[in-house]
């Protein structure tokens, strides 16, 4: 790729990550587990797990920002480091947010043949939450499908440089 290509990718991702760095911080700064009427324990310590991978993924979310940042200012700009930031993201901020480590929910794959929200959670979650993973979701899935391309080149020029 080009380094026009890759750099108007990079500013794109860089924008999509403020975007959604200012949503999460937001929604953490204003949220807490009091606030969401939560009845058992079981959805207490469930709704915990939520929040600590939204606020996992609002620092991912920060650092590669960040790095996007420091490329971009760069002169001349570097290409090999831009593509590796853009494939640490995809790993970092898009992957943890379809399939969370902690397993806090998952991806139903065939919702986004239907056009719905592909993000279930395992229990019952309250509303807002609920409101904010839909309105990072569309977000989230189109950087997702520009950024794959990152996932099999970055992998594929590591194998071929060993």
């Amino acid at each position: 790729m080009g380094n026009t290509l890759v750099k108007t990718q990079l500013n794109d991702v860089k924008s999509f990550l403020g975007k959604s760095i200012s949503i999460l911080e937001e929604f953490l700064n204003e949220t807490t587990i009091s606030q969401l009427n939560l009845e058992t324990d079981e959805d207490r310590h469930y709704n915990k797990l939520i929040l600590a991978n939204l606020r996992k993924l609002s620092v991912y979310s920060e650092e590669g920002f960040d790095a996007c940042s420091v490329i971009l200012q760069g002169n001349p700009f570097q290409k090999a480091a831009a593509e590796k930031t853009l494939y640490k993201i995809y790993h970092q901020c898009i992957e943890e947010f379809f399939s969370p480590k902690n397993d806090a929910w998952y991806e139903d794959s065939r919702s986004a043949y239907t056009g719905r929200n592909s993000i279930k959670f395992y229990r019952p979650v309250s509303d807002i939450i609920v409101q904010l993973v839909k309105s990072l979701e569309g977000d989230f899935q189109r950087i997702r499908e520009e950024l794959e391309y990152y996932e099999t080149d970055y992998r594929t020029k590591m194998i071929q440089s060993k």
